[in-house]
């Protein structure tokens, strides 16, 4: 049988099972079992048995679980809160004024959250009433927080990030300050494209809050002493080699804990809620990432992803015209599977023909996570989208129109990579 009818009949076989229901790990499990039955000489138990107990035992994919904890913590806390009484007063005299509190909010909570939902939900809870009750156009203050919220997935730590290191065998710590230029960039030109709205549309903005002495506002911004801390506790020891990203993400969940201590809000409930939502979530990430290492395993023992990257080679692509194949690609694929999924799904076939390509991995991670990041916004799975809905109550087309914006925005900052590609290769290889 040619490589294009078995290629065929596995994806027929995945797509059959995602649609009836079961559980992605489950699914790519199951494939990857009946791909190397029916298609290779290796026998699949033990190679499956193996391959799953690999996966799960990784030391490297120890930071997920402890930044996914690090998150849960957080989300239950007055953080928010807090980051908005120390923004608001320095945000006032920009045009477009209260709306950036919800890009520079997502900016400061994605570096201690790493989940873009999380992001969108926990920002999300305290700017859009009092956004609302101010009189802020509710199109803008939707748009700007679901598109500023995908920043979780940029700015480091990220658990994205986490599990493209692990599939591409790279430095999970040299990803993470690789994103922190580019992050730092796109929360930029959200903010830049509210103030030219604002400029172009002054009617529609409510007037200022009464105007603070420069002291008043270094005494709000006393709120933002805690989020800045943990922020330069994880990130601060992994760029200067104290720790390793494992390190760095249990020096997160203490820091965490100690936060959440000192603002009153942990208790014996909010810490049982927050574990049980980090093993939840984790669980549901450790089984997709078991069963995509043993489609990967499969995958490579029929020979998929070699006579792929042969023939990917043969078309003689660029590498841009093969990064603009690969946006559309997984655009397109965002629209049906969440980010996590992929991921491990494609990059055992993807890797190969990228290193063929001599595209640098390590500015390919930040790639895949911008590409990733638009899927957030697109419907018909777009999580932020879900998660906006929810806290809203608004129709998700309505949702997905007013986030297009910010979708074209980076699509932009992915070109500006292309031109200009050490802004993702300064910072690491400084480390």
């Amino acid at each position: 049988m040619s490589d294009m009818a078995i290629t065929g009949l596995l994806l027929l076989g995945l797509f059959a099972l995602l649609g009836s229901g079961v559980w992605i790990g489950l699914t790519l499990a199951g494939v990857a079992w009946i791909g190397m039955e029916l298609f290779s000489s290796r026998p699949a138990g033990d190679a499956m048995a193996l391959t799953i107990w690999g996966s799960a035992s990784s030391w490297t994919l120890t930071a997920l679980p402890l930044f996914v904890w690090m998150g849960e913590i957080l989300f239950r806390t007055k953080l928010s809160e807090s980051m908005f009484k120390g923004l608001a007063p320095w945000v006032n005299a920009l045009p477009g004024r209260l709306l950036h509190t919800n890009v520079i909010g997502s900016t400061i909570f994605a570096a201690v959250s790493g989940s873009s939902a999380a992001t969108c939900a926990t920002i999300g809870k305290m700017t859009i009433p009092e956004l609302e009750r101010r009189g802020y156009p509710m199109d803008k203050v939707i748009g700007s927080l679901g598109g500023a919220a995908t920043l979780g997935l940029l700015i480091p730590p990220s658990i994205i990030m986490i599990v493209y290191g692990v599939a591409a065998e790279v430095s999970i710590a040299k990803l993470f300050v690789a994103g922190v230029l580019p992050g730092l960039l796109l929360a930029s030109l959200f903010s830049g494209s509210l103030a030219i709205w604002a400029l172009m549309n002054p009617d529609k903005i409510p007037e200022a809050d009464a105007d603070m002495t420069f002291a008043e506002k270094l005494k709000e911004s006393r709120h933002l002493i805690p989020v800045v801390a943990l922020i330069a506790a994880v990130i601060g020891s992994i760029y200067t080699g104290v720790a390793t990203a494992t390190e760095a993400a249990a020096i997160g969940v203490v820091g965490s804990l100690v936060v959440s201590a000192l603002q009153g809000s942990l208790n014996r409930q909010t810490f049982t809620d927050a574990l049980l939502g980090a093993t939840r979530l984790y669980c549901m990430i450790a089984l997709i990432l078991a069963g995509a290492a043993f489609l990967t395993l499969s995958m490579g023992y029929i020979g998929l992803p070699r006579h792929l990257a042969e023939w990917v080679g043969g078309l003689g692509l660029s590498p841009g015209m093969l990064l603009l194949a690969l946006g559309i690609f997984y655009i397109l694929l965002g629209c049906f599977l969440d980010g996590i999924s992929m991921v491990v799904l494609t990059m055992g076939v993807i890797l190969p023909t990228v290193t063929a390509a001599g595209i640098d991995l390590i500015w390919f991670g930040i790639f895949i996570v911008l590409v990733v990041e638009m899927a957030q916004v697109t419907p018909p799975v777009g999580f932020n989208l879900f998660v906006l809905q929810g806290m809203t109550g608004k129709e998700i087309t309505y949702i997905a129109r007013v986030t297009m914006p910010y979708f074209g925005l980076m699509v932009l900052a992915v070109l500006l990579l292309w031109w200009f590609p050490q802004i993702v290769t300064w910072l690491p290889t400084r480390m």
